[in-house]
């Protein structure tokens, strides 16, 4: 074992330390509370070492950063379950379709539509959750939180689409549990059990209000790289 695996497994276990310290202050949520590992950015060998560590559940950006960093670790590693967690295009539906096992940003009829279409050809019926804009924000996707429980509704509906949850990403700089109780609100409206929200400065917060999935990235592999100016 060297110091990228140690440091790998440590990082990994502050979390379930911390995620466990939440789950018992706030008592014990109604679902089991899953660990997603945010490894977009970073390369196939930063995340080597947390997949020996025994993470599973990874979450990535970028259709195509997971088509190229993910097919030879899954090879290795089969039983990794991956999440796309980034804004989905409806031209990489079918790569994605290919790629992942949940998708967290459905926003939209026309992604809906397509996505229906590309897990029939495929054979597949991935897991969805629905990507609420909770702040009302512009420049962030996500369905508009009046309109998400009729949402869900015609992805079940109209397009057969299995909606197991919701997904949100608060405003920056401000308290977000408002927010996370918000999200719960409409989960419970809508009938969906899962709950994706808390990232590494607000997860505990997350759990306090009843997260199912939280996303963790920088709190488990540091400052990410610099985007590539190209």
């Amino acid at each position: 074992m060297d110091d990228s695996d140690i440091l790998a497994a440590r990082s990994l276990g502050e979390i379930h330390e911390r995620m466990a310290a939440a789950q018992k202050r706030f008592g014990p949520p109604a679902n089991h509370v899953e660990l997603v590992a945010v490894s977009k950015t970073f390369a196939a060998e930063a995340v080597l070492p947390f997949l020996k560590a025994g993470q599973r559940v990874f979450g990535e950006n970028r259709v195509q950063e997971a088509k190229d960093k993910w097919p030879a670790l899954r090879e290795a590693y089969p039983e990794v379950q991956l999440h796309l967690i980034g804004p989905l295009q409806t031209n990489k539906a079918r790569e994605a379709v290919a790629l992942f096992d949940v998708i967290e940003t459905l926003d939209r009829d026309k992604l809906a539509i397509v996505l229906a279409e590309e897990m029939a050809r495929a054979g597949k019926r991935l897991p969805c959750f629905v990507q609420v804009n909770i702040g009302g924000e512009e420049q962030k996707s996500g369905i508009a939180p009046a309109e998400t429980a009729a949402f869900v509704a015609r992805c079940r509906a109209e397009h057969g689409i299995d909606i197991v949850g919701l997904m949100c990403i608060p405003p920056d700089g401000v308290p977000p549990g408002a927010y996370f109780a918000h999200l719960a609100g409409l989960a419970e409206i809508c009938g969906v059990a899962g709950l994706s929200m808390g990232m590494s400065g607000d997860f505990e917060l997350g759990i306090a209000m009843g997260a199912t999935h939280i996303r963790v990235g920088s709190a488990l592999f540091g400052y990410r790289p610099k985007a590539d100016p190209r």
